[in-house]
């Protein structure tokens, strides 16, 4: 096939791939409007070292994995249910939440994934994630009783919780969409193509497929 035969299918048929990116990128818009969307709340808690020695920060990187253990805890799930009184169990709880250590910065994230139908959703995911950062700080605060003053590590938080959406995302959604459909409607073209190879409907075919030189032709009507 030449560029003459790629500019006649377009023409002819391009419109079928135009219709179904269309058609494709308007249903995952409409489907991005009436899925629930997901919100995060996220938390930084920092533990700082009483004193700056290489002594008690290495030490605080030695203890970062185990407060992040302690997190990951039905246990402690449990008891941020039974203060807020939610309705669900730990191991869902516990599902929803990430806890992630960051050694650089001596700093634990704490990401809390849950459904949101309303405002009192939000301000829901916004104590869950404070909970959490409080149960971390507590912990500390009680090893710390344990401890000499300059041998201790405090957590503290570093700003305030963050609650923002992370699903559905409609601009993806509508552009995945629409290139989806625009390759089926590729695909679909080229088939059609495939199954019109074989019928001979211009003179071009004939020479194509005879090797000869069309001289003259009869209208068929």
């Amino acid at each position: 096939m030449n560029l003459i035969d790629y500019g006649r299918i377009v023409i002819q048929r391009g419109w079928i791939a135009v219709l179904l990116a269309v058609i494709t990128a308007g249903a995952a818009f409409a489907f991005s409007q009436v899925v629930t969307p997901v919100y995060r709340g996220s938390q930084t808690v920092l533990l700082v070292p009483s004193r700056s020695d290489l002594g008690l920060t290495e030490a605080a990187l030695r203890l970062i994995n185990s407060r992040q253990a302690y997190l990951n805890s039905t246990l402690v799930a449990a008891e941020i249910i039974n203060d807020l009184q939610l309705d669900t169990n730990p191991s869902a709880l516990l599902g929803d939440t990430t806890i992630t250590p960051n050694r650089d910065s001596l700093a634990i994230q704490i990401d809390v994934d849950l459904e949101v139908t309303g405002d009192g959703d939000i301000q829901l995911i916004n104590q869950i994630v404070s909970a959490w950062s409080q149960q971390l700080i507590d912990y500390q605060n009680e090893l710390n009783q344990e401890a000499r003053q300059e041998d201790r590590i405090r957590a503290q938080i570093q700003d305030n919780p963050r609650v923002y959406q992370i699903q559905p995302d409609t601009d993806i959604y509508t552009i995945i969409g629409g290139i989806g459909g625009l390759f089926l409607g590729v695909i679909i073209i080229f088939l059609l193509e495939y199954l019109d190879s074989n019928m001979i409907r211009r003179r071009a075919d004939v020479e194509n497929m005879a090797g000869l030189r069309v001289l003259a032709s009869v209208p068929s009507e």
